[in-house]
């Protein structure tokens, strides 16, 4: 409805409201659909008009959402992030007035879609994090009346509408830094009978988000679970999100012991990754170092510096490797893998450092092994001293 006048306006989303037709009104309500441009709707005496035709709290949502377009368009979006907010504030009465049914869904997966939008707008305003915030609030109201609805039948219950919330809340959580809210959010997502029956989209941008998380967390076997699922399942296609998945599975991978292969880093333009591969199998900690100075800038943005750091101690475990084969004996002098560190690049490090990053590869696995410290040895087992990586 890119024309018309508000009249007609206010009489069609009262109309799809009675009806019954959810994804009509959510185009309706949505700050991104074309009737946004329609100068019509941009009256001086909305509230007037709306109050008079339509009935509540249909009406606070209609008034409520035409005041937000307005201010969008005058380009006031802390005034849009309020007026927002309070669109989800009438969603929950919608959604609370509504028994046994969810046809709602769609207005309110709009509506707090459009708050998590305003409200990122409205925050580079003030860069404090604390629209965000209290987005996440709103949100989290919504979440909160459809994970109640547990008497109503499979079909109709509001629960369908949880995992759609929650990503809205992981994005925002993602993007204020606060990961340890994510915690009783997956936890009620996990434990849902109804993860089947989630749109798959959902699934997958769910599943992106909490392998994240669980990569954030060292914990590279469930991130590796999750991220492989978001990309294996993510639509051919989606050449762009498959290649935002694989920035964070390509290095669980390969703290875990697989490395990608030159084609598939090519096919995603992830060559940053193939010369990180070469200098960790190696054992070469120089290269390590020059690579992570190389492509510093998209490690950071990526948010996975520290991460790929972490395929230092990978780097070590090869290193050390190479001085077990070429000294051919399970008893084996602290000294040789001072030199081998000493030579690929850390000058520096003394006998102490050594024991310590041979302690650290013991405990880890990654070395079969025991330390003498009265002979200054590491005795390894004459049987796979050297585990492959997979296996641990």
């Amino acid at each position: 409805m890119a024309t018309g006048t508000l009249s007609q306006y206010i009489q069609t989303v009262e109309r799809m409201f009675r009806l019954g037709e959810g994804n009509e009104l959510a185009r309706l309500l949505s700050l991104r659909d074309a009737h946004v441009v329609n100068r019509n709707l941009r009256s001086s005496d909305i509230a007037t008009m709306v109050e008079g035709n339509c009935v509540a709290p249909l009406d606070e949502l209609i008034i409520c959402h035409l005041l937000c377009v307005k201010a969008i368009c005058e380009k006031e979006f802390l005034e849009a992030y309020s007026h927002q907010s309070q669109c989800v504030v009438t969603i929950v009465k919608i959604l609370q007035n509504q028994k046994e049914q969810n046809w709602c869904l769609p207005l309110m997966y709009t509506v707090c879609l459009d708050l998590r939008l305003v409200a990122q707008k409205a925050e580079t305003a003030q860069s404090n994090g604390k629209i965000l915030e209290k987005a996440a609030e709103s949100l989290l109201s919504c979440f909160r009346v459809c994970a109640a609805d547990n008497r109503t039948s499979d079909d109709d219950t509001k629960r369908l509408g949880m995992l759609y919330l929650v990503n809205q809340l992981l994005k925002v959580y993602f993007r204020i830094n606060k990961l340890h809210l994510c915690k009783p959010l997956i936890r009620a997502i996990d434990s849902s009978p109804l993860w089947y029956q989630f749109p798959l989209a959902q699934q997958i941008t769910y599943r992106y988000f909490v392998g994240r998380k669980a990569m954030f967390d060292s914990d590279y076997r469930m991130a590796d679970e999750y991220l492989s699922f978001a990309f294996q399942l993510c639509h051919r296609k989606s050449h762009k999100n498959k290649r935002l998945i694989l920035t964070y599975l390509i290095p669980v991978k390969m703290l875990l012991g697989y490395m990608p292969t030159r084609a598939l880093l090519q096919k995603y333009d992830l060559l940053q990754f193939w010369d990180l591969t070469s200098v960790v199998k190696n054992g070469d900690l120089r290269g390590i170092d020059r690579i992570m100075e190389m492509h510093e800038n998209f490690f950071i943005s990526a948010g996975i510096y520290l991460i790929v750091e972490k395929l230092k101690i990978i780097a070590y475990r090869n290193l050390f490797r190479k001085v077990f084969l070429a000294e051919n004996t399970h008893q084996i002098e602290i000294a040789s893998f001072q030199a081998a560190l000493q030579i690929s690049g850390q000058e520096d490090v003394d006998s102490d450092e050594t024991l310590c990053i041979v302690a650290n590869l013991i405990f880890l696995g990654m070395i079969k092994g025991y330390m003498s410290y009265q002979h200054k040895k590491v005795v390894v087992s004459k049987q796979n001293a050297f585990p492959p990586l997979p296996t641990l």
